[in-house]
């Protein structure tokens, strides 16, 4: 009787504690949502609610043009002369998913303030850069991967032109590849010794050729010999840098120089992707190259010779330029040393001008 009258009390104080915390409303709440895999119902509520973002009415207009780009194309020239840089920028870049950008394509849209171009697989040839390479002066970023009409020619007319050139893509394809490595020593900037009379007659252009700003190279199928040779003679142009917090040799990456970033792809963000799939349009499909053509021997014996007959003689055009000049001023010069006929003439001269003198 003693033990149950003792352990009434105790019971009784027990139960007269709250041991378990009252929860809050809102808690409560929370409590009762009901995971849906890895959301909740309160979170799959508030995501119905919001709504995908509406085109503007000029994105809706260039994807109308894009569908449409084929039809257009002809008369390109007239209806983009009213259009911005960076609408002809768009209309670029869906050319150039559609399979449809080309020469004409280019020097139709082209414009002086890009600062980007990308032309990766597509069917741009020298002749398109050459007749537009006077216009990018300010490119910071070119893409040419997977460009099987461009030959070193062009490469070497584009770098002349665009001195602000820090990102170069390309490779990408067996004959892209054979083209960037011709270029291998257009890329690395070097001093021409040229032989003056005096510095006044000294242009800056004749002094420094190559890729003078060039700092980032994306050359996925990079060989080893290539590799070697721009690292010892060139170590400024960093190959195919990978995307890294704390940059790479103190330097931030930038994103044009990131291989798994497309060169074009922040100018179509708020385009319809069904504009360059229209019709069930397929990426072309490269030819295989034959095994005799395949690697650096591409291209015939000839053709190489003719490229390689071509590029020497551009490279020293102005060097040839400049040394008629200054035998012209030689022949002048011996010419009054020697002939009577300049002497005498010389003489009076400054017979003249002793007589103006002394009247």
């Amino acid at each position: 009787m003693e033990t149950n009258s003792s352990e009434s009390p105790l019971t009784s104080s027990l139960q007269k504690l709250n041991l378990v915390k009252e929860k809050p409303k809102t808690e409560t709440i929370k409590s009762l949502k009901l995971p849906l895999g890895k959301t909740t119902v309160s979170q799959s509520l508030v995501g119905s609610r919001e709504r995908p973002k509406c085109p503007s009415l000029v994105s809706l207009c260039i994807g109308f043009l894009g569908r449409h780009f084929e039809d257009v194309v002809g008369d390109l020239g007239e209806i983009a002369a009213c259009f911005p840089s960076d609408t002809k920028m768009i209309m670029m870049a869906i050319a150039r998913r559609r399979q449809l950008l080309n020469d004409d394509v280019l020097i139709a849209l082209a414009d002086s303030s890009w600062d980007i171009l990308d032309i990766s697989g597509s069917d741009i040839s020298d002749v398109g850069l050459m007749k537009v390479g006077n216009l990018f002066k300010s490119l910071r970023a070119v893409d040419i991967s997977r460009c099987r009409k461009i030959t070193a020619l062009g490469v070497s007319d584009l770098l002349s032109h665009c001195h602000s050139l820090e990102i170069l893509r390309c490779g990408g394809c067996p004959r892209s590849d054979a083209t960037t490595r011709r270029c291998l020593d257009m890329f690395k900037p070097k001093l021409d010794y040229i032989a003056g009379e005096s510095w006044e007659e000294l242009d800056s252009l004749e002094i420094a050729n190559g890729a003078q700003s060039l700092r980032w190279l994306v050359w996925p199928n990079i060989d080893r010999d290539s590799r070697d040779s721009l690292a010892g003679e060139c170590p400024r142009i960093i190959l195919n840098p990978k995307p890294s917090p704390f940059g790479f040799r103190g330097v931030e990456v930038p994103n044009e120089a990131l291989p798994d970033i497309t060169l074009d792809g922040p100018l179509v963000k708020d385009i319809d992707p069904k504009t360059w799939s229209v019709c069930g349009v397929a990426p072309r499909p490269i030819p295989p190259i034959p095994p005799s053509l395949s690697g650096a021997n591409e291209l015939p014996m000839a053709e190489r010779f003719r490229l390689a007959f071509v590029e020497r003689d551009m490279k020293f055009a102005p060097k040839r330029a400049k040394n008629a000049r200054q035998h012209r001023r030689r022949a002048e010069r011996e010419w009054v040393m020697t002939s009577t006929e300049a002497k005498s003439v010389a003489l009076a001269s400054q017979l003249s001008k002793s007589t103006r003198n002394r009247s």
